[in-house]
């Protein structure tokens, strides 16, 4: 079995399923394997929307009726509650629209939403046009790294298992020294004047 092959015959569903969570690596590869020309960019686009609108409105409905719960249980999120839904009170229009452009913030954000008590209506409104918007600029994104993989390589296909590889060790290698960095931040400096 190739990679075309369960590219051709899962890619949807491998978009679809990977975009209900976090979703940027699957859209990206999604956009990619259709400039290879294994799926249609309208496919992936059509499979992202729909993979990050169910993912959201779940995570939307668990914190609407959970969500102040699952907070209470967690000290530090507790604390920074009321400053989030501050800001989702003065800016929760443009937060809803553009929260899934931040990576690491795509379960969070709707479960935040959800207690904070946004109308249902207006969530999945502007839910549905966000998840367009994101769809196609991350969609359309991996197509142009495509493009220029084609321009770079001139036979892709030939070289596509090596390329695929070093795409996720990529974005492998980002991911460990985003988390690293975020872990650093958090952690409190040691106090070197402490008496023995």
């Amino acid at each position: 079995m190739t990679l075309q092959h369960l590219v051709e015959n899962y890619g949807y569903w491998g978009v679809l399923i990977g975009t209900f969570l976090e979703g940027d690596i699957a859209l990206l590869l999604g956009g990619l394997f259709a400039r290879l020309g294994y799926l249609k960019l309208s496919g992936v686009i059509l499979a992202a929307i729909i993979g990050a609108m169910l993912g959201d409105q779940l995570f939307y409905y668990l914190g609407r009726h959970k969500g102040l719960q699952l907070l209470n249980r967690w000290p530090k999120a507790k604390a920074r509650t009321e400053r989030v839904f501050h800001h989702l009170r003065r800016h929760g229009t443009l937060i809803v629209l553009a929260y899934r452009f931040v990576y690491g913030f795509r379960i969070v954000t709707p479960l935040m939403i959800g207690a904070s008590g946004v109308r249902r209506g207006k969530f999945t409104l502007l839910n549905a046009l966000g998840a367009l918007a994101w769809a196609v600029v991350i969609g359309c994104l991996g197509y142009v790294v495509g493009e220029a993989l084609t321009a770079i390589l001139q036979d892709v296909k030939r070289y596509e298992i090596p390329v695929l590889l070093g795409v996720l060790v990529l974005v492998g290698i980002a991911h460990l020294i985003v988390n690293y960095y975020r872990r650093r931040r958090k952690t409190p400096p040691e106090d070197v004047d402490k008496p023995m």
